[in-house]
């Protein structure tokens, strides 16, 4: 089977990395009330944040899931370094923990049946 770069979704994968960028350049997040809910929304947000990092670097290199999942770790390891040269930021390798466990939780997600009824809606390239 040839796998064929997806040059859109290889654009969307580096506008969404352009977005977690932004967010981690940020010196002050907001802060919710409760601090277990901050931690949980936080947490939440990363794992979900690069569960679609994943998803669209297996899109954009023809489904091939663990290259998917080696550019989306070092990603995460590259933005966890950045967040070290952040004022009021600090890298920490449990986010590159929850990080990777979004990618994870996303893979048999999108090989579900209902992320196969949704990839069905997709453009092929």
């Amino acid at each position: 089977m040839t796998h064929r770069i997806n040059y859109r979704f290889l654009i969307l994968a580096l506008l969404w990395m352009a977005v977690i960028f932004w967010f981690s350049s940020q010196p002050k997040l907001f802060y919710l009330p409760e601090s277990w809910m901050d931690v949980i929304f936080k947490k939440s947000a990363h794992a979900f944040a690069y569960g679609v990092l994943w998803t669209l670097w297996w899109l954009a290199t023809g489904r091939r899931a663990l290259l998917a999942l080696a550019l989306t770790v070092a990603y995460a390891i590259s933005d966890e370094w950045h967040q070290t040269f952040v004022p009021g930021r600090h890298g920490q390798w449990f986010d590159v923990g929850v990080d990777t466990l979004g990618a994870l939780l996303a893979m048999p997600l999108a090989r579900s049946h209902w992320g196969r009824r949704l990839l069905t809606h997709l453009p092929s390239s």
